[in-house]
């Protein structure tokens, strides 16, 4: 199968791992890489390494000779650049997956939802966070409903780029509607923490369910398939402990939210490390490689798919 050119629209620390990764890819091209200050080491970067560039964004992006032939656009600039962009590209047929907390587009989590979504014309890939933690989330509800799902991401502040910070509250509002629509939780919250302790620290996130009493040995173990299937692209995710369970009361100094303040059950926590594989980062940037790692595998899997429908 010919490879398929790509784009990315971003030349920062997400965009430039991206394009790092998408040059190992067996079957995308990386074509083009477009920013915004022409000083970047992104754009720099690319052009050493023979990749179209510009430094003129979206709108200089869509009069080059190149942007005819790309099939896939892969946005890693920010939430409100986003919404603009998403529509221009609309307008002009370009498969979009798009790494801001915008969600223009269905949500999507490769080792839970991608293949039902690959079809869309503008995919979003949630947050760091939400990529790591979803799929324990959606874990544990294929085993036993969730009524609450509570995380908390802690990534080293030298990860936290400017796009990242601009992104903070998009950051909890779309990871918590992932965990509820993607992750299957009826409730779900996101708390992150930009920690500056030095040496840096590796992403950390904690998940919290509570949900119906379930055999707690099944639990564990689509936990840690689930977490095998992450580790399949995302080679440096992984438990830093054993899964803790505990009985839940209304007793319990962690208290549901209305509604559901007097239900009992079963309290699952998980203890997640994800270290970054340094394509373009330090290791300690695991935040920044699942989502690109993930972003990677999505826009494979979608021309994957291309090629089953025959398009």
């Amino acid at each position: 199968m010919d490879k398929v050119k790509v784009a990315i629209i971003g030349s920062g620390n997400i965009g430039t791992d991206l394009m790092m990764k998408t040059l190992c890819s067996p079957s995308l091209d990386m074509a083009v890489l477009v920013g915004v200050d022409p000083r970047s080491d992104g754009l720099a970067r690319a052009e050493r390494l023979g990749i179209a560039t510009t430094s003129g964004g979206l709108d200089h992006f869509v009069t080059m000779p190149e942007f005819e032939d790309v099939a896939v656009v892969f946005d890693a600039t920010s939430a409100a650049a986003h919404e603009r962009h998403a529509t221009i590209l609309a307008q002009l047929n370009k498969q979009v997956v798009d790494l801001t907390p915008a969600a223009v587009g269905p949500y999507v989590v490769p080792t839970v939802n991608l293949d039902r979504v690959a079809g869309e014309p503008n995919v979003n890939m949630v947050t760091c966070g939400g990529q790591a933690t979803v799929p324990i989330v959606a874990a544990i509800s294929g085993v036993t409903p969730v009524h609450y799902a509570e995380i908390v991401a802690s990534i080293a502040s030298r990860s936290a780029g400017p796009g990242t910070r601009a992104n903070i509250d998009e950051f909890t509002e779309t990871t918590a509607l992932a965990l509820e629509s993607v992750g299957g939780a009826a409730q779900g919250k996101a708390i992150i923490i930009l920690n500056p302790a030095e040496p840096p620290l590796i992403m950390r996130d904690t998940v919290l369910c509570l949900c119906d009493d379930a055999d707690e040995t099944e639990i564990e173990a689509a936990i840690e398939r689930m977490v095998a299937s992450v580790a399949e692209f995302v080679p440096g995710y992984r438990l830093k402990q054993k899964v803790r369970f505990q009985r839940y009361t209304r007793n319990s100094p962690l208290r549901l939210p209305e509604p559901e303040a007097d239900f009992t059950g079963l309290q699952v926590s998980v203890f997640l490390e994800v270290e970054g594989a340094a394509h373009y980062l330090p290791a300690y940037a695991g935040n920044l490689d699942i989502m690109t790692s993930a972003a990677l595998r999505t826009a494979e899997r979608m021309t994957e798919l291309d090629a089953i429908r025959g398009k």
